[in-house]
């Protein structure tokens, strides 16, 4: 389906193979481009270098949390705007402003956001 969303580069960042694959697919059957990381080093490496419009960002992630992702994205020149999402199962309300205070765009909890929604929103986001 071209809605208007081929070009859009999403970085879908989640250690959960099978979950990134839900997203992944309804993301790309919705026309938006994806790539994926399973850890946060990997994501630092992939947004450096891939450049995404848009990063969904899990925040339980082997080896480094998800926090240590988005401060070190927003650290470095390449990827300081690049707008983030957090997407996480982790509702605590304290959670939540530590991700806006961080940078984050939106946090979005998994559970409450299913695929088809989360590329409705991913829509309005980078349009």
């Amino acid at each position: 389906m071209n809605d208007g969303s081929m070009g859009i580069l999403l970085l879908l960042v989640d250690d959960d193979v099978d979950v990134a694959t839900m997203y992944e697919m309804q993301l790309t059957a919705h026309g938006f481009h994806v790539i994926t990381a399973h850890s946060g080093a990997e994501a630092i490496a992939r947004a450096g270098a891939d450049s995404p419009d848009l990063i969904y960002l899990d925040l339980g992630l082997p080896e480094m949390h998800g926090f240590d992702v988005l401060r070190q994205l927003r650290a470095a020149p390449a990827t300081a705007r690049i707008p983030v999402v957090i997407l996480t199962n982790y509702s605590e309300p304290e959670l939540m402003e530590r991700g806006r205070e961080l940078g984050a765009h939106h946090y979005l909890i998994k559970a409450h956001t299913p695929p088809a929604v989360l590329a409705e929103a991913t829509r309005r986001w980078v349009s």
